[in-house]
């Protein structure tokens, strides 16, 4: 009987622990799309040279905010996991990214890059699963884990 309790007990922790990762996830992406919309301004009354000169300003304010802080927070990660190396702050439900880069071979038994495009762990399956990453965010999160894993 105990036994049975105690299982209960820890599947619903697991359970509610996925939800809000989960839920999180989600409410993250809505966030971002949400906030994209009431951004947007409308460009009919002004000159095409202003609008054009307005589009390089807004590429160069994209292109200062770093490819890593963009790609983690839209697609969640930083929901559940922080990057202490690039001082990245985020959530405490998973482990700190700063060596996944060297370490998920060894604990997962793939590479970083196929592991997020087919996670081992039960945890990423469910929220890579519902929120799957291109090719092209896979190269760029790669690309930022090295990077955090050298400093």
């Amino acid at each position: 009987m105990q036994k049975a309790l105690i299982s209960f007990i820890i599947s619903a922790l697991i359970g509610l622990g996925l939800g809000y990762v989960a839920f999180a996830v989600v409410g993250d992406s809505n966030e971002t799309a949400t906030n994209e919309t009431v951004s947007k301004k409308p460009e009919e009354s002004k000159p095409a040279d202003d609008i054009k000169e307005e589009k390089k300003d807004d590429q160069s304010a994209a292109e200062t905010v770093s490819a890593d802080e963009t790609i983690l927070q839209s697609k969640g990660c930083l929901s559940c996991h922080s990057v202490s190396s690039l001082n990245l702050t985020g959530g405490a439900t998973g482990p700190d990214l700063s060596k996944a880069f060297e370490n998920v071979e060894g604990k997962h038994g793939k590479p970083i890059d196929q592991f997020l495009k087919e996670p081992t762990s039960a945890v990423m399956s469910g929220v890579i699963g519902g929120n799957p990453l291109t090719e092209q965010e896979i190269s760029e999160v790669v690309k930022l884990l090295e990077e955090a894993s050298k400093k």
